[in-house]
């Protein structure tokens, strides 16, 4: 096993210094710790699910149906998503338009493998009458899958060496070597990952409190949302229309919506939570099991 030899990164405020390799080879094969990291984030996500997927009235077949559909649907959109914003990188004259495709090159969006995922789902649940009732359940026990997957995939950004803000003094600064020269910019990172992890601790204790299905996504977009819009403008590597970062104006979108959405629905609606998915479920294993009793 060969590691790669890269800069160091420091992290002056804490007194840390490493030098972790970007990945290593097996064989004649590279293999980054981004994707490894990605992977790791994927498998606790869905080990997650498994384990408290019957507290949202499904099934772990469920779960990995879902899984199988939406893990591809997410990589696709994340792709399209950086792709269609960094349109002449890709098709500009001369490049070949496999080009596009090279994800090992770098050039995967967060909020497109969002995106694609629940396009999936939405797509996947429509179709079929005896799934309906399960998108939005689908929907909650994704933002809990997403929170962790994103806590944990953001730390293949440290060692891509990516990913970071610009240059500053603040005491969670983070050294980098660029161009033969130090720098030490915001750890944009280490803050979202941060963001995410409590935000799954906040949405674990909440989701159990649930009234209605769809409630614990619409609290994902709206903790992501807001987290994402001010730590986005510290970055340095946006995708933009024009003079706007999409990711941030995407997610301050999402985070205004939804908290609209909430306030509507819990004031307005007041939702009966024997209408969600879980109570119906057990509601009807209650009748069948008195039913079959009589006989």
């Amino acid at each position: 096993m060969i590691h790669f030899d890269t800069s160091p990164i420091s992290f002056p405020g804490l007194g840390i210094e490493v030098n972790p390799s970007e990945g290593f080879f097996i064989g004649n094969f590279e293999i980054k710790w981004y994707a490894v990291i990605i992977a790791c984030g994927i498998l606790l996500a869905v080990l997650y699910a498994l384990h408290r997927c019957k507290e949202f009235g499904l099934t772990s077949d469920d779960i990995y149906n879902i899984v199988l559909l939406g893990i591809p649907s997410a990589i696709i959109g994340a792709r399209a998503y950086y792709v269609i914003f960094e349109w002449k990188y890709y098709f500009g004259a001369g490049i070949p338009w496999y080009k596009c495709l090279m994800i090992r090159d770098g050039g995967l969006a967060i909020y497109g493998g969002v995106i694609g995922a629940v396009l999936a789902a939405t797509i996947y649940c429509l179709t079929s009458k005896r799934r309906r009732a399960k998108l939005l359940p689908y929907l909650d026990i994704a933002g809990l899958g997403l929170l962790i997957g994103q806590a944990v995939g953001r730390w293949g950004n440290f060692f891509n060496r990516e990913a970071h803000g610009g240059e500053t003094t603040s005491f969670l600064r983070m050294g980098l070597i660029e161009s033969g020269q130090q720098i030490f910019v915001h750890p944009t990172f280490l803050y979202e990952s941060v963001w995410n992890f409590v935000g799954l601790i906040l949405l674990h204790f909440l989701s159990k409190k649930r009234k209605f299905d769809g409630q614990v996504f619409l609290y994902y977009l709206a903790w992501y949302g807001l987290g994402r819009a001010f730590i986005e403008g510290l970055r340095t590597d946006s995708l933009y229309i024009g003079t706007f970062r999409v990711s941030q104006l995407l997610a301050a979108v999402t985070c205004i919506v939804s908290v609209g959405v909430l306030i509507y629905v819990l004031a307005f609606k007041r939702p009966d939570p024997q209408k969600m998915l879980v109570n119906r479920v057990a509601a009807e294993r209650k009748a069948a099991s008195e039913e079959k009793t009589e006989e």
